[in-house]
């Protein structure tokens, strides 16, 4: 006879979709998370036939392989804002996406407000903690067009590393220059790390200023060029994320 044994609340609850890990700690850290009547806290694990409340509302607990996922590509374009809900009334990417049931959407990484191109949204919530984590060292590609005068000098120290406004050192994997001239020129770049507005901030550490930021490559998913912007496709999880190991 098997044993059954409890995993944690976090995990339990990304796999059936309700969140990304790191935003349903957040709610247990709020107190928002019963499990039993009881508040949960962080560490908490729990078996099949427990009842777990979120702000009052029970979660439907399926078994993990009844629960199907998807994960889906979209085209975001410049002015919408990456959050769910915006108290200054503007448009969100969520408000492009199919509505779901018991389930909800959760974004791979961030485009800021004047970025456009790839986002990938899932409903399976340990897969976009394999896909967020710093350990699946997941490459991003971004078709960036720079306003000032790009030197080879300025190219070897964005790919060996430059400090930012805030101390921490970034740096590109690659710089390939694209097309243009003058004042403006197209690059592709790339690197492995996802922190805000990093892009930006490298090239405005050596005094330059990105005037279009277009995210076109997530790992081995590219952005179609005929997909339009709003738009969104669906991907098969199997073929994208194949090469995941679990971290």
């Amino acid at each position: 006879m098997s044993t059954i044994v409890p995993q944690r609340l976090q995990k339990v609850l990304a796999q059936r979709g309700v969140g990304s890990r790191r935003e349903i700690e957040t709610w247990i850290v709020a107190g928002k998370i019963q499990i039993n009547g009881k508040t949960a806290v962080l560490g908490a694990k729990v078996l099949p036939h427990d009842n777990i409340t979120i702000s009052g509302r029970a979660v439907p607990v399926a078994a993990p392989d009844s629960v199907k996922h998807r994960v889906i590509l979209y085209n975001k374009p410049v002015g919408e804002i990456c959050t769910r809900s915006d108290p200054q009334g503007r448009i969100t990417v969520f408000s492009h996406l199919p509505r779901l049931q018991h389930q909800r959407w959760i974004s791979v990484g961030r485009l800021d407000i004047n970025s456009s191109g790839l986002i990938l949204f899932t409903t399976d919530g340990e897969l976009a903690h394999r896909l967020m984590h710093p350990a699946a060292n997941i490459e991003r590609e971004y078709a960036v067009r720079v306003l000032g005068t790009v030197t080879k000098e300025i190219v070897d120290k964005a790919i060996a590393g430059v400090t930012l406004d805030d101390g921490t050192i970034a740096k590109f994997n690659a710089v390939t220059f694209v097309g243009g001239g003058g004042a403006n020129s197209w690059y592709n770049v790339t690197l492995t790390q996802g922190r805000y507005r990093e892009v930006r901030r490298i090239w405005e550490s050596q005094g330059l200023k990105v005037s279009r930021l277009i995210r076109i490559r997530f790992g081995a998913v590219l952005l179609p060029r005929d997909l339009p912007e709003g738009k969104f496709i669906d991907l098969d999880i199997d073929s994208a994320f194949d090469h995941l190991n679990a971290y």
